[in-house]
């Protein structure tokens, strides 16, 4: 019996759970959250990154127009 109350109150704590985290943080900082979403929302329900490229697209504009290039020191293939 103890063992279910708790995972019960650990299940509590997760959902009681608000606060952004540091990769909350990090996402939000880089001003590309919503494409991050959705690009990452699409992957989820397609499971194929190739289905996803317009959301890809979308994304990478938003990371090179917020100058997050530069700061990831990612390159232009």
């Amino acid at each position: 019996m103890s063992n279910d109350k708790s995972k019960v109150a650990a299940a509590q704590v997760v959902e009681d759970d608000d606060e952004p985290d540091d990769w909350d943080k990090r996402i939000f900082s880089t001003g590309c959250a919503d494409e991050n979403m959705k690009m990452t929302d699409c992957y989820y329900e397609k499971k194929d990154w190739r289905a996803c490229k317009k959301e890809m697209e979308i994304f990478r504009e938003c990371w090179k127009k917020h100058g997050n290039d530069k700061r990831t020191d990612s390159k232009d293939v």
